[in-house]
């Protein structure tokens, strides 16, 4: 099933012609919810997140350590409520810009 779930959120994710940043903060949340902590920190699909947004032309960002239970918030609230993790990322992305 794992194996299953994984294809269809990267077939979906790989259908669409112009990624943006919403986008790429939903498939990392649905990826999360699909692969869950191994290692209870996410970092797989963090790469995985700051590789896209460099493919696609839009600036990375890092979760640092003092946002780390704003980012498990965010995901764990997602389905609800994406604005939260969505603006938690924004706000870690205007901190890589610096």
């Amino acid at each position: 099933m794992l194996h299953k779930d994984i294809s269809n959120v990267l077939e979906d994710y790989l259908e669409k012609s112009g990624v943006t940043f919403n986008d790429l903060i939903a498939f990392h949340e649905h990826f999360e919810r699909i692969h869950p902590f191994q290692d209870g920190n996410g970092r797989v699909g963090r790469l995985i997140l700051f590789r896209e947004c460099l493919k696609h032309d839009i600036v990375p960002f890092v979760i640092d350590n003092d946002k780390k239970l704003f980012y498990y918030r965010g995901l764990r609230e997602f389905l609800t409520q994406p604005g939260y993790l969505i603006e938690m990322c924004l706000a870690a992305q205007d901190v890589y810009k610096e």
